[in-house]
């Protein structure tokens, strides 16, 4: 079994869509990136190939690159599962925390649950999703950026036991 640590925070913007593991919210800004800027799907990713020792998101899908503009995170989650294939790795559990203010996670977790199991071809029961707040703390607290934090599990893929 290996371990991968991610991280990720963006600012809260006026004018884009609050896409967080892969589950649009509504609320009244969205998060800035080059991307869609979902800091869950971004973390989860760092934290998968941190386990797997290939590096972070911003070698495999460069802010620089045009190609990436915009792009649906999910598919860069997808990509991210192909690679630690190819090392003969699969997704174990993830472990995730969102830091925010607001708007209020709790009826959006569930959804983003499935959306991550769907990606990962993972059970729902392998997967953690909590949201807590910054308690009016640091940027997160003053409501002018989301976080997230994840643990991963990756194990030998099933297919390659030895």
């Amino acid at each position: 079994m290996r371990t991968g640590i991610g991280y990720d925070i963006h600012r809260l913007k006026s004018g884009r869509e609050l896409v967080l593991g892969g589950q649009t919210i509504k609320y009244k800004k969205g998060l800035l990136g080059h991307s869609d800027a979902d800091v869950v799907y971004h973390s989860l990713c760092d934290a998968i190939l941190g386990a797997a020792a290939l590096g972070d998101i911003g070698r495999h899908f460069p802010d620089t690159d045009p190609k990436y503009k915009d792009i649906d995170s999910g598919e860069l989650l997808g990509k991210v599962k192909k690679l630690i294939e190819n090392k003969k790795y699969e997704v174990n559990n993830i472990d995730i925390t969102i830091v925010a203010e607001e708007p209020d996670l709790s009826g959006e977790i569930p959804y983003m649950i499935e959306n991550i199991a769907e990606k990962l071809k993972l059970h729902k029961s392998d997967i953690n999703i909590k949201a807590t707040t910054n308690e009016g703390l640091g940027p997160e607290g003053e409501k002018r950026a989301i976080s997230a934090m994840v643990v991963a599990t990756i194990i030998p893929s099933s297919a390659y036991d030895l």
